[in-house]
């Protein structure tokens, strides 16, 4: 029955994936369909908490799109890029990373890319180079982000074992920090420079290159945004403060006694109340707010913790004596195997809180301890793999010098080389970090040589 089962999920994830969208959520939902009632499996709890911290983040995120918020934030990165144009492969992927840890969310890097193709051309460097890494930098922040749906899926699932977002964030955001400046340098040479590339030459001789823009478009940034920007903000501070010191949380009535209120509660109300202040003082069109692609996202991200997290969890649960008694010992040996499964889930589905939420429950499971799993967390950023993603069509798209394409055999395309540095060496300095509890120093001695060079 094992197998038989387990093979009914892969061929549920494979489906998934090629129809995409919410299909993921609701075929998980079969599967557990499948489970329950022709193979007698019990099911498990949904992951109720999961999901009402992804809400309350989602909406907060998507109040601040409305109100304007994300388009500052565009607007002030391309103001970054055009000052200096030289160093926009280092630059841009680190202005994408801050743009997505400060919203949450990737999608604004779709307005990045194509200020980024612009700056990279006119400045006679290989558009390439700093599209392939940015795409990348801006998905891998979504592991570091405290107001991300990946991360909202990662505190759900860790809080009952008491780890707190501050310890999570405190592996996660240097080890992704270190990866993304790892992929820029690894980026900074690739290929041809652009003045001696066939494909430009070719496409420049025909004309197909379209007239860069010399200046930014005029947009329209209001006191409102601004506002809305620094409400977000500061939500993103307090969950920070709360989950790193537990006395500024109230003492509630619990099973156990007097504790102080966890983590969950403590995020939902905190990003609800932001979301409604955001909405009373920045005054958006309230109807904005559900139509914009932040909250299209979220639900997409909800309705997968809803099937994909509660299929896992019912085969998992169903099956975890023999679990246990084939691959734990294994795993528990060699705990990086559980990065290259997390990395190859993640290909196949496209998404970082899918991915957490189908692997994240079998690690546990498994009893697996709680810093080897957030170390290993990074490779969720396998999306690129199979280059299908919005972000890397999107980039495809912009580059009109054809320097960024996908290869003659798919797997050869511009994303692989950033990409793979960044995930292996993003997962290794996460399990080294968990090791040696060296994140502050680590982020410290990097942002000072940031600050040094730019």
């Amino acid at each position: 029955m094992f197998w038989t089962e387990l093979c009914i999920i892969l061929v549920a994830l494979m489906i998934g994936a090629r129809i995409g969208g919410v299909f993921l959520g609701m075929i998980g939902g079969l599967g557990v369909g499948v489970m329950v009632f022709i193979f007698g499996l019990t099911p498990s709890t949904p992951p109720i908490d999961v999901i009402l911290i992804i809400l309350s983040v989602v909406l907060a995120a998507a109040s601040l799109q409305a109100s304007g918020g994300l388009d500052l934030l565009v607007k002030l990165a391309e103001k970054i890029l055009r000052r200096h144009p030289r160093y926009i492969t280092l630059l841009a992927p680190f202005i994408c990373y801050i743009f997505t840890f400060m919203s949450g969310t990737g999608h604004v890097v779709y307005s990045l890319l194509p200020v980024i193709s612009e700056v990279a051309r006119d400045s006679g460097i290989r558009p390439e180079r700093p599209l392939s890494i940015s795409v990348i930098a801006s998905q891998q922040a979504i592991t570091a982000s405290p107001i991300s749906a990946a991360m909202a899926a990662m505190i759900g699932l860790m809080a009952p074992l008491g780890v707190s977002i501050s310890t999570i964030m405190m592996i996660c955001v240097p080890a992704t920090l270190i990866g993304v400046a790892m992929g820029a340098i690894a980026t900074f040479n690739k290929g041809k420079e652009l003045k001696d590339d066939p494909e430009y030459q070719r496409r420049l001789a025909e004309g197909l290159i379209k007239p860069t823009q010399k200046e930014s478009k005029n947009t329209v940034v209001t006191s409102r945004a601004k506002l809305s920007v620094a409400l977000f903000l500061t939500s993103a501070i307090v969950i920070v403060l709360l989950g790193l010191i537990p006395a500024l949380r109230p003492m509630v009535e619990t099973a156990k006694g007097l504790q102080p209120l966890s983590m969950s509660a403590a995020i939902q109300i905190t990003m609800l109340s932001f979301a409604c202040l955001i909405v009373l003082l920045c005054r958006p069109q309230v109807d904005q707010i559900i139509s914009g692609t932040v909250f299209r996202a979220g639900a997409l991200a909800i309705v997968c913790a809803f099937g994909l997290a509660w299929m896992s969890e019912t085969f998992v649960n169903g099956h975890i004596a023999l679990i246990k008694a084939e691959v734990q010992t294994l795993l528990q040996q060699h705990t990086w195997l559980i990065a290259i499964m997390m990395f190859f889930v993640s290909a196949m589905v496209s998404s970082q809180a899918a991915t957490t939420l189908i692997l994240l429950p079998l690690g546990l499971a498994l009893g697996l301890p709680a810093y080897a799993l957030i170390g290993s967390w990074p490779a969720v950023n396998g999306y690129f793999f199979i280059p299908v993603a919005g972000q890397c069509l999107a980039a495809l798209a912009f580059d009109d010098t054809g320097t960024t394409r996908i290869g003659k055999y798919v797997l050869n395309h511009s994303f692989m080389r950033p990409g793979l540095v960044n995930v292996i060496v993003s997962v290794i300095v996460g399990l080294f970090n968990r090791k040696n509890g060296s994140g502050l120093i680590v982020i410290n001695v990097f942002i000072a040589h940031v600050t040094y060079y730019f």
